[in-house]
């Protein structure tokens, strides 16, 4: 078993996935991605990061969505959403109400994204 902290990445746009996982493994961390938010909920349930950073408009289900069925699962699970878009202020109040760690703004720079994961993970 590894000693690194593990970050479970969720992101529908491969590119950006792609291109983030290398910088979080550059940093040091195990990176797991998911693609949407189903597929983040099931990898959680296998791998229990120690952080999950996911998008919130994703296909088949959004990142709250999956942020509310992950702390179903796991009350104590560390979560960071990203968006690039307004919010849904009533699904995003109910996230903090369940210990929704911060919400970062597309684009976000790497220094800012290291920053959380030294923060939070």
């Amino acid at each position: 078993m590894s000693l690194k902290k593990t970050i479970l990445l969720v992101d529908d746009d491969i590119d950006l996935l792609e291109n983030t996982a290398y910088m979080i493994k550059s940093i040091g961390y195990d990176v797991v991605t998911a693609e949407d938010g189903q597929d983040a909920v099931l990898k959680y349930k296998d791998i229990h990061p120690d952080l999950t950073i996911m998008d919130i408009k994703m296909p088949k289900m959004d990142g709250f969505d999956a942020f509310f069925k992950i702390k179903q699962f796991d009350s104590e699970a560390k979560v960071v959403l990203i968006t690039a878009f307004s919010i849904d202020e009533k699904k995003h109040l109910r996230a903090k109400s369940m210990s929704l760690l911060t919400t970062i703004n597309k684009p976000y720079s790497f220094e800012q994204l290291e920053e959380t994961i030294t923060k939070y993970a």
